[in-house]
């Protein structure tokens, strides 16, 4: 699970950057996208430890290590908040849906894709 994180977190503010290097702009892109890729990558994760394909120290070291430190959720509800307080209320809510939506569709495709794969 450490190592996992290890590798997560730089991997976030890595991405992160280079996110927001192209789009500097709100809403939160980088932010935005390391969630997507990590909600992704547990629903990948969930997907091969439940049809057998993973152990369950896979789903440690990746699902609760790498996506654990990968996503930032907590930042993204400071940017939020953020958005919302400097009177961009709009942008704050399509945030908050894009992400959502976004975020649940990443990791439902993840699923589906390992029941594709191993099932």
């Amino acid at each position: 699970m450490i190592l996992g994180a290890a590798v997560g977190a730089p991997l976030r503010y890595l991405t992160d950057r280079a996110v927001q290097a192209r789009h500097d702009s709100p809403p939160p892109w980088g932010t935005i996208t390391v969630n997507t890729v990590a909600s992704a990558v547990l629903g990948l994760v969930t997907g091969a430890v439940g049809a057998g394909a993973a152990s369950s120290r896979v789903a440690l070291l990746v699902g609760t290590g790498l996506c654990g430190a990968l996503s930032t959720y907590s930042t993204l509800s400071y940017e939020i908040l953020r958005l919302a307080e400097g009177g961009q209320r709009r942008l704050a809510v399509f945030t908050v849906a894009t992400s959502l939506l976004v975020g649940v569709g990443a990791a439902a495709a993840g699923v589906a894709l390992a029941r594709a794969l191993w099932d």
